[in-house]
């Protein structure tokens, strides 16, 4: 069955169906660049939807800026921090991809019957399950030759994460708070983080998870209002469908514990001035959030969910200042 035919058959079992709910971006530059053959295994990494990998990608950035600029703390050069933030930029394209993978092989009989993702490579028989899970094991030697440039006790917390990885699309079935296995996996880099730079963990660290996993909890309850009819009939659970008009006040919570975690971090680190006013820029960002979605438009949900970017970028700028300013 085609991908029309797919997504057509999905309306007729009362799906939700239009141009702006397939979440296939074949306009998206990168897949303007590679050749045809090479887009479906794109799609599956979701290359051309990049926000996922940037969320899974700055609680490690964050992680990094906070150890390379810890006051008191003798930390490494230049070159050795912009190898972190490279190496760890690459390892979240590729564990991310392999979480899509991985996600897109267990879920495919779900998404076929769903009109966003009823056109994903496997569940449209682009890619078949034998050649998925060799991309699988593929984007997971790539990620764990770039582990091993680590210390020992880097390498240990990475593949600590392993585990969450693969439970992440089994919970959706068994809970209606995937979301929970989401932030424990998706900010799983606040810890790699620290531990690639210091070879340890400290308070700090762990802290800044915690935070993260609220933070998660958060905006994707948000993402999956998106789903929640379609999900309802599948049989899919979420965050959402267990809040439903209870999302908003819910949002003030998760957000509020978040950024109260997060200040604590800052304390534990005895972070300079520019990290607490990036923290406080933040927190306006998340509280507009909060205060204005629209939990019954996709396209709203989308937008926000979207824009945690932005928060990630804005504690980002004012941990790599205070880092700097603690050098200085």
């Amino acid at each position: 069955m085609n991908d029309t035919s797919k997504t057509a058959a999905g309306t007729a079992g009362g799906f939700q169906d239009s141009a702006s709910r397939v979440d296939i971006r074949p306009d998206a530059p990168v897949m303007r660049i590679l050749p045809a053959a090479a887009r479906p295994y794109a799609e599956l990494m979701r290359l051309d939807r990049p926000i996922g990998t940037w969320l899974l990608l700055l609680p490690g950035w964050w992680s990094i800026a906070m150890a390379a600029g810890a006051p008191g703390v003798s930390g490494p050069g230049f070159w050795t921090v912009a190898w972190y933030f490279l190496a760890f930029g690459i390892g979240a394209v590729l564990m991310r991809g392999a979480g899509c993978t991985w996600n897109d092989i267990t879920d495919r009989d779900f998404d076929a019957q769903v009109a966003r993702t009823a056109t994903r490579p496997i569940a449209s028989g682009q890619i078949s399950v034998k050649r998925a899970l060799l991309f699988l094991g593929a984007q997971m030697l790539t990620a764990l030759l770039i582990l091993l440039s680590f210390n020992g006790f880097a390498v240990l917390m990475g593949a600590g994460s392993l585990l969450l990885v693969f439970l992440y699309p089994l919970a959706k079935r068994v809970t209606h708070w995937p979301q929970a296995v989401l932030g424990l996996t998706f900010n799983w880099g606040a810890l790699l983080g620290w531990a690639a730079v210091m070879g340890e963990l400290a308070l700090a660290p762990v802290l800044l998870y915690a935070a993260g996993f609220f933070w998660t909890l958060g905006y994707d309850t948000i993402y999956a209002h998106q789903d929640k009819e379609d999900d309802a009939i599948v049989g899919v659970k979420s965050s959402a469908l267990a809040l439903g008009e209870r999302t908003k006040p819910f949002l003030w919570v998760f957000y509020g514990i978040a950024l109260t975690l997060m200040t604590a971090s800052l304390i534990a680190l005895d972070a300079g001035w520019p990290a607490y006013l990036g923290l406080l820029v933040g927190a306006g960002h998340l509280g507009w959030q909060a205060a204005t979605v629209d939990i019954h438009d996709p396209a709203d949900c989308l937008a926000k969910f979207r824009s945690n970017r932005v928060f990630g970028w804005i504690l980002l700028a004012g941990l790599a200042a205070s880092g700097l300013l603690a050098t200085v």
